[in-house]
């Protein structure tokens, strides 16, 4: 007879699990010592679990235990096999000397193809297809066939899919943000925190919130249908047009991609001509997450091309939604080609976000959050700070405090030596920069640092520039910068009133942030900002949160994506009402129905109004009776 201490498989599985996260030898454990592991692990995560459901009262402990279980036991592929990743090799990036011509996109000579080529080394890195309306519109039908198996699928099989994906990221983060630093230039440091992190909080948070986001929700009925049962259902939309910005290739790439499937959608995205390859592989990633687990990978496509292609995507008859990230001039292009179909649009679109130092803060803790802010991803950042927002009592202490922090940041391949501050994506980005900085010279502001191109390597580089003295006369007061560029704003006499005019004399409104010792008056002063998205005490943290709705206001753009009202707008809210009693069903009174009778169908009318609507007891007393001599 075998042993009463011999574990069982269920047993053995579980205490595998913790030894292996302990590196103890998992074949070596005694069966009563297996035993006791396997039932202390399910006991803390059950502890674990009840513990988080008491702290934040908005979770569900049932749903919790099921979602830990789920992950616990149910295994997901590894799809490491079937992606090929190109090897990134730094060497041949470290080119120094002057600024070498960009190459074209399009290559004269082939006008099928896209160029691809490295921002910090101008080096070419490979060709991507110049798609047609045609080559799209077909792209689109793909997904749109796929989608009417997917739409059926289940939240389970939807999370094994994204659970999928995760796994994948977490165990290549190296060669993801190397990709990344290839393709658009950014440290790899900025490619963790801005591809990595980001992209892997969006599949947690979908995982652990999506199915109850897109549950029914039941809506209140009034005493006149006390019989009936209101709700709304969330249904896939069908295919989702996605037009990602170059920012972030590897989170642009999943981000709708994320939301879209797990509401039930196929998505055709077109990604940004500057970073097309970096994105074609890790559009791999997400179509061997779906064939892996046994679903047609048609359902997501992928879109490369010139600003044809993104057109024949807005106008493409397949594409049931459009979502938006660029700049408000292609935002109104992209409107424009919408509204002949009467096509629902999301448009996130550029921001010039203020940071806020009141006079009560203590520099030595402000002042690497202002680095952070400007000059993450270069500046390139839809949330990155525009205006720094100084108070005057402490405006001088803080830009002597910085501008050597400014001045030595390190720019250069960021696939060599360790670097601060990455390359420009866009060469032409480095002009308009260049321009903006000139006009606010002219008109009196000072530069302390930077303040021009980068010539010391052959990439596109724009040196980390602190500008002071900013007035609403320069441009570079409202127009968006998107590089590498300090600009501070003086606010005179300390006055928490006149910053709050300062910050909201701006055409955008996306993001905002203020730093004070108080949190009310950081709160109050907040409060007032007319953006779509504040943060006292914090910088960039509303994206990280991904249970918050992102997006702004004015030439921000408008609708929303992530959290329950992004995941939302992947769907058609369908409103619904049932019978709720078995048996009991809706007919027409006669006194309403046809042929009319004005008298009887009048005095039913106002009987009704009077029940339900009067204020008086015997108002109501006198409509019931009106409502049996009528009816």
């Amino acid at each position: 007879m075998a042993s009463t201490c011999e574990a069982s498989a269920v047993h053995s599985g579980i205490a595998q699990i913790a030894l292996k996260l302990f590196s103890a030898d998992a074949q070596a454990a005694d069966p009563a010592v297996t035993k006791v592991i396997s039932i202390l692990l399910l006991c803390t995560s059950i502890f674990f679990v009840i513990a988080l459901h008491y702290v934040n009262k908005e979770w569900k402990l049932g749903r919790d235990i099921k979602l830990s279980l789920e992950a616990l036991f149910q295994r997901v592929p590894d799809i490491s096999g079937s992606i090929n990743l190109p090897k990134v090799d730094g060497n041949d990036e470290k080119q120094g000397g002057t600024v070498n011509k960009p190459l074209s996109l399009i290559d004269p000579a082939s006008p099928s193809l896209v160029q691809c080529y490295s921002p910090s080394s101008l080096s070419k890195i490979g060709t991507v297809p110049n798609l047609s309306a045609k080559e799209v519109s077909d792209m689109a039908l793909r997904s749109k066939n796929a989608q009417q198996v997917w739409k059926s699928t289940t939240f389970a099989q939807r999370r094994r899919v994204l659970r999928t994906l995760q796994k994948y990221v977490v165990s290549h983060v190296d060669e993801i943000c190397q990709l990344c630093a290839k393709d658009s230039g950014k440290t790899q440091v900025d490619a963790l925190l801005g591809e990595i992190l980001t992209t892997c909080e969006k599949i947690r948070t979908l995982l652990h919130h999506g199915e109850t986001w897109l549950e029914r929700s039941p809506r209140e009925v009034n005493p006149m249908m006390m019989h009936k049962t209101a709700y709304v259902e969330y249904v896939p939309l069908g295919v989702l047009g996605i037009i990602a910005p170059w920012n972030y290739p590897f989170h642009n790439m999943l981000n709708h991609v994320l939301s879209g499937i797990f509401s039930g959608n196929g998505v055709v995205t077109k990604c940004s001509e500057h970073t097309s390859w970096s994105s074609m592989y890790f559009h791999n990633i997400c179509r061997a997450a779906l064939e892996e687990n046994g679903f047609d990978p048609d359902l997501v496509q992928l879109c490369t091309g010139m600003a044809e292609t993104g057109k024949a995507l807005v106008e493409c008859p397949h594409i049931d939604k459009i979502f938006f990230t660029g700049s408000p001039n292609v935002g109104r292009h992209v409107m424009k080609g919408a509204a002949p179909f009467l096509k629902p649009v999301v448009l996130e679109l550029g921001g010039k976000d203020a940071m806020v130092f009141c006079d009560d803060v203590k520099l030595n803790e402000v002042i690497p959050w202002a680095m952070r802010g400007c000059f993450q991803n270069c500046g390139q950042n839809c949330c990155g700070v525009e205006r720094l927002f100084v108070y005057e009592s402490i405006a001088k202490d803080f830009i002597n405090g910085i501008k050597d922090k400014v001045a030595s940041m390190r720019q250069g391949c960021p696939l060599g030596d360790d670097v601060d501050c990455g390359a420009m994506v866009m060469d032409q980005q480095c002009d308009l920069i260049q321009a903006l900085v000139d006009d606010a010279l002219a008109k009196g502001a000072i530069v302390h640092c930077g303040g021009k191109r980068n010539t010391t390597t052959a990439g596109q580089f724009y040196q980390p520039t602190l500008l002071s003295g900013v007035t609403s006369e320069m441009r570079i007061w409202k127009e968006e910068v998107f590089g590498p560029i300090m600009c501070v704003v003086v606010v005179p006499g300390d006055n928490d009133d006149v910053c709050v005019n300062m910050v909201n004399d701006c055409p955008f409104g996306l993001g905002s942030s203020v730093y004070s010792a108080s949190k009310s008056r950081a709160l109050a002063i907040g409060s007032q900002f007319n953006t779509g998205m504040f943060t006292a005490n914090d910088f960039g943290v509303n994206y990280l949160i991904q249970s918050l709705p992102f997006g702004g206001v004015k030439e921000s753009g408008f609708g929303r994506f992530a959290g329950p009202e992004g995941l939302r707008s992947c769907c058609l809210e369908r409103s619904m009402v049932i019978d709720r009693i078995p048996g009991v069903k809706t007919t027409i009174p006669g006194a309403i129905d046809y042929p009319m009778n004005t008298t009887q169908g009048m005095g039913f009318g106002k009987g009704l109004v009077e029940l339900f609507y009067g204020d008086t007891l015997w108002g109501k007393v006198k409509a019931i009776v009106n409502l049996i001599r009528y009816g």
